[in-house]
C-alpha cells in the first residue's frame, strides 16, 4: 500500500471521472471509493455528516460514523432519545456527506432513515469496546447536563452495575439505515471544473446516472 494522499489527490484531480469510470452499481462505486479512502490512511474514513431537520424545518447537522453498509443502506448508531432521532421521527428524510478533503472527492447521500432490527443493533453493540458500552448507557444523549462530573458519576454507577458478565443492549439504542434515493460522486478538478455524477431511482426503479455541471 503506497500511502500518499497528496499524490493520490494530485492523480484523481489529473485523471478525472467519467461515466465509464463508474460502476453501474451505486454502492460497488462507493465501496471502490471508500477503500481508497482508507488505503490512503485518511483519518476517520467512516466519518459522515448527517443533516437532519426538525419540526419546525431548522436544519441540524453533526457527524457519525458509517459502521455498516450494503446494497439496502447505510448504517449508523446512536441513542433513540438523541435530537437527531426525534427529528429522524418526524421527518425521515435525512443526507449524509462523506467529505474526503484530502482526496478532492466527496459523495453525497440523500434518503431515509429507518431503524434497524434489535438483533442487529445487539449484534454490533456486543462487538463495541466494553467502555463504548457503558458510555451509552450512562449518557443521556442531546439533554441538558450540568457539569461533566455528573456524567462522570453516571459512567461510575454503570460499571458497578455491569461490573461482571456481558453489557445488554439499552431498550434506547441502536441504529438507523439510511435508504438511498440519491447518489452523488463529486470528484475534484482544476479551475474548479469539478466532475459530478448523480445516481438516482425511483421506488422499484432501476439507478439512473446524470453528470451535474460543477
Amino acid at each position: 500500500m503506497n500511502v500518499n494522499p497528496e499524490a493520490f489527490r494530485t492523480a484523481a484531480m489529473a485523471q478525472g471521472l467519467g461515466e465509464a469510470d463508474l460502476n453501474p452499481d451505486p454502492v460497488l462505486q462507493f465501496q471502490h471509493w471508500y477503500e481508497d479512502a482508507i488505503a490512503q490512511d485518511l483519518p476517520e474514513p467512516n466519518a459522515m455528516s448527517l443533516a437532519t431537520v426538525d419540526a419546525d424545518g431548522q436544519p441540524y447537522l453533526r457527524t457519525v460514523l458509517l459502521k455498516l453498509y450494503d446494497r439496502a443502506g447505510f448504517v449508523f448508531f446512536t441513542n433513540y432519545d438523541s435530537r437527531k432521532s426525534h427529528q429522524i421521527g418526524t421527518n425521515p428524510r435525512v443526507a449524509l456527506l462523506f467529505p474526503w478533503v484530502a482526496l478532492a472527492r466527496q459523495v453525497h447521500i440523500t434518503g431515509s432513515a429507518r431503524r434497524i432490527s434489535t438483533t442487529d443493533s445487539l449484534r454490533y453493540f456486543a462487538t463495541r469496546p466494553r467502555g463504548s458500552q457503558i458510555g451509552a448507557w450512562a449518557s443521556p444523549q442531546s439533554r441538558v447536563i450540568s457539569s461533566r462530573s455528573l456524567l462522570e458519576l453516571e459512567v461510575a454507577a454503570m460499571q458497578r452495575r455491569f461490573a461482571e458478565g456481558e453489557i445488554p443492549l439499552p431498550d434506547f439504542w441502536g441504529g438507523y439505515r439510511v435508504e438511498p434515493t440519491e447518489i452523488e460522486f463529486w470528484q475534484g478538478r482544476d479551475c474548479r471544473l469539478h466532475d459530478r455524477f448523480r445516481y438516482r431511482r425511483a421506488a422499484g426503479a432501476d439507478w439512473t446516472v446524470e453528470r451535474l455541471a460543477p
